[in-house]
């Protein structure tokens, strides 16, 4: 099991953005702490469903018995990057039940009257949830600076107002972690591709994905920016080579796992005599 951790651990490490990060250093291809093809990747994350469904059930217990603690997966990437396929085949391997996922679309005309953060606000999970936000508050700096929606010191004031959200969030039992899922400017464009060529992935193409495509190097900028901002001790970012998909969610499960390890979850004690309670079912 120590080998186990150790090898999570490492990834962390691999896998985490420093201060002076520049997403064109990153391979997209690349499988940091991975030595195995696509066949051992696909084993490798069947075999560590299990002990993230544990961890996850020891998080629900925890609330019943009256624990504060939650865990905030954040998703973001550029388009096709594989996000929902990362909720599909990495958190849909726990109980829906113990899952608040939220999929942040353009705001509604309400959501803009008011702080870019109170919608974000409203999506917290509870106490004990893994939530999931696919796309996230960040997309209020990232649009927002390459399409000038916002003038930049608007957005340098939206960096602040991030770091204390997330700090408050972490301060009150949520343990944040963060993935930047990084995909090549042509793996998108092969995955768009394909979505035009699949009556079964129509209804996933988008025609402004296309346009979004013009500003890629404007994008792949403000994340680097974003992330740099935003990366504290409490909250940083990892990045996740996002080309192979079948490491992109083996990365993110072993990122998880280990996120829930460091909580040092156990299970609730019996709040009845345990022994009275087998004689009184015995004697049914």
């Amino acid at each position: 099991m120590a080998h186990a951790h150790d090898k999570v651990t490492d990834l962390r490490r691999l896998l985490m953005a420093g201060p002076d990060l520049a997403l064109s250093e990153v391979d997209p291809r690349s499988t940091p702490g991975f030595d195995g093809g696509k066949k051992k990747g696909k084993a490798a994350l069947e075999a560590g469903a299990d002990a993230l469904s544990s961890l996850q059930e020891k998080l629900f217990a925890e609330s019943r018995a009256g624990s504060e603690i939650s865990v905030l997966l954040v998703l973001q990437g550029m388009d096709t990057s594989g996000k929902g396929g990362v909720v599909r085949h990495v958190v849909g391997l726990v109980d829906p039940q113990g899952v608040q996922h939220h999929a942040f679309k353009a705001p509604t005309e309400e959501e803009r009257s008011h702080n870019f953060l109170w919608r974000i606000r409203r999506q917290l999970p509870k106490a004990g949830m893994i939530g999931v936000f696919d796309r996230s508050h960040y997309e209020d700096v990232l649009i927002h600076r390459v399409r000038g929606l916002s003038p930049a010191e608007e957005i340098e004031k939206r960096y602040a107002a991030i770091r204390t959200f997330e700090a408050k969030v972490v301060a009150s039992g949520t343990r944040v972690l963060k993935v930047m899922l990084h995909i090549s400017k042509d793996e998108q464009k092969d995955r768009l591709a394909e979505r035009l060529d699949r009556k079964d992935k129509f209804w996933k193409y988008n025609p402004g994905d296309v346009d979004e495509r013009g500003y890629w190097e404007q994008y792949q900028e403000a994340y680097d920016v974003a992330i740099a901002r935003t990366s504290t001790p409490d909250t940083p970012w990892f990045v996740v080579p996002a080309d192979r998909k079948w490491y992109a969610r083996l990365a993110v499960q072993q990122l998880l796992t280990a996120t829930l390890e460091d909580m040092q979850l156990s299970w609730p004690r019996a709040d009845f005599d345990v022994e009275a309670e087998k004689a009184r079912l015995a004697a049914t």
